[in-house]
């Protein structure tokens, strides 16, 4: 598995590598401005702009006050979620990493059907909502369990992201349904190796190239078990 990551590191400079980056970051953070705008106008229009309260009169300052509140409740909220959305995001482009190791690497593979992009979209999806529920779910135990969080954190993380690249690349050669029997065969170092993703969740910058570094690294470590 370390052999998979550094041959992985080795590729960091491929322009499709930073291409995924880039598309990923940017849809990722005009979502988040999105939210942030769509925030603040659902608290204008619920917030009355004055209100009358006894013995004190009009107040016209409360509606600023919840925006403000509303946009920086939106900014904390999106600094757990902002690492799951990218991941989510740049998986619509996984598809291109994993094309780049297999040309540098196993050159000698035909070639694959391209997924439908619609197909990708609905599983973008489909892992975005699951990343979000579970690490909500998740900052629950943080909290009763604050020792534990990081172990906490990569352990679901890692369970998920492994589940996600693994069978994003090898659904690619085998299809679904194989793709699956082979992600459940070797579940146990599936999900070492995206705990091993998970730990550079945690580092600031470094985390936002935790997805492409996944799917290159799954891609050697798919092609490992095949050959096997």
């Amino acid at each position: 598995m370390i052999r998979d990551i550094s041959r992985a590191l080795g590729q960091i400079g491929d322009p499709r590598f930073r291409k995924v980056l880039f598309l990923g970051l940017g849809i990722t953070v005009g979502l988040l401005f999105l939210f942030y705008i769509a925030t603040a106008w659902v608290v204008a229009w619920a917030v009355p702009d004055t209100v009358t309260l006894p013995w004190i009169g009009q107040i016209g300052w409360i509606n600023d006050i919840a925006s403000g509140a509303s946009v920086l409740g939106a900014m904390f909220l999106s600094s757990f979620l902002m690492i799951p959305v990218a991941s989510a995001f740049t998986g619509m482009f996984l598809d291109q990493v994993a094309d780049a190791v297999e040309e540098r690497h196993y050159p000698h593979l035909p070639d694959v059907r391209p997924t439908p992009f619609l197909e990708t979209l609905g599983d973008t999806f489909s892992f975005l909502g699951v990343l979000i529920l579970a690490n909500i779910a998740a900052f629950i135990l943080y909290i009763f369990f604050i020792p534990f969080a990081p172990v906490i954190f990569w352990a679901l993380n890692g369970f998920l992201l492994g589940r996600e690249y693994f069978q994003l690349v090898a659904m690619r050669r085998l299809g679904a349904a194989k793709a699956k029997e082979m992600r459940r065969k070797h579940a146990g170092q599936i999900w070492l190796l995206g705990g091993l993703m998970a730990i550079p969740l945690t580092v600031p910058l470094l985390n936002l190239v935790v997805p492409i570094i996944g799917a290159a690294s799954f891609t050697h470590f798919y092609h490992r078990l095949a050959k096997d």
